[in-house]
C-alpha cells in the first residue's frame, strides 16, 4: 500500500511493491473498505439512537430440507388452522418454526403466510405492525389517564402516535388501507379490541 518515505524531513509518500500507481492504492483499499461485512451506513432508528443492524440471516438454499416430509398442502391447512385460533401471520411463522420444523415457509409452499391468509380470506384488516402500535397507543392513553403528570409517557405517546401516522400513510399509499382509513385516538380502543 503506501508508506511514508524512511528518510527523515521527507514528508512523501512511496508506493509499495506489487502496485502500479496510486489509483491501483486507491482502488484496492476501496475494494477492501467496501468487501468487510456491516460496515456499510446504516440508516437509524426513527426515535432512538441505535442503528437496528442485527437481523436474522436468510438461509442459503432456497429450497426445502430433505429431511422435511410435509407437503405444501399440509402446511397450507396448518396456516389456515391457526389463522382461524386468532393468531397473527409472525406468531403463526414462529410455530411453524418451532413444533413442525419449517424456517421458511416460502420455500416449502412458494408464498409467504401473509399471501396465503389473504387467498384464503383469513388476513387481518389493518396490517400486523400498525396494529402492534395502535395497542401500544392504547396502553400508553390508559396509564396516563390514572398518571396525568407522567410527562414521559406523554411524550412517548406522541412518538408512538406519529410513528402510527406515518406508516398510516404509506400503507395507504401501497393500498393496503382504505384511502379514509384514519387513526383516531377516541376509537382506537375499539380497533384493538
Amino acid at each position: 500500500m503506501i508508506s511514508k518515505n524512511v528518510r527523515p524531513g521527507l514528508g512523501k509518500y512511496k508506493i509499495e511493491e506489487g502496485f502500479s500507481s496510486l489509483a491501483s492504492v486507491v482502488q484496492a483499499t476501496r475494494a477492501a473498505a467496501s468487501s468487510s461485512s456491516k460496515t456499510a451506513a446504516v440508516m437509524g432508528r426513527m426515535h432512538s439512537r441505535g442503528k437496528g443492524i442485527s437481523a436474522s440471516a436468510l438461509p442459503y438454499k432456497r429450497t426445502p430440507p430433505s429431511w422435511l416430509k410435509i407437503s405444501s398442502q399440509d402446511v397450507d391447512d396448518n396456516i389456515c388452522k391457526f389463522a382461524k385460533k386468532g393468531l397473527t401471520p409472525s406468531q403463526i411463522g414462529v410455530i411453524l418454526r418451532d413444533s413442525h420444523g419449517i424456517a421458511q415457509v416460502k420455500s416449502v409452499t412458494g408464498s409467504k403466510i401473509l399471501r396465503i391468509l389473504k387467498a384464503h380470506g383469513l388476513a387481518p384488516e389493518i396490517p400486523e405492525d400498525l396494529y402492534h402500535l395502535i395497542k401500544k397507543a392504547v396502553a400508553i392513553r390508559k396509564h396516563l389517564e390514572r398518571n396525568r403528570k407522567d410527562k414521559d409517557s406523554k411524550f412517548r405517546l406522541i412518538l408512538v402516535e406519529s410513528r402510527i401516522h406515518r406508516l398510516a400513510r404509506y400503507y395507504k399509499k401501497t393500498k393496503k388501507l382504505p384511502p379514509v382509513w384514519k387513526y383516531e385516538s377516541t376509537t382506537a380502543s375499539t380497533l384493538v379490541a
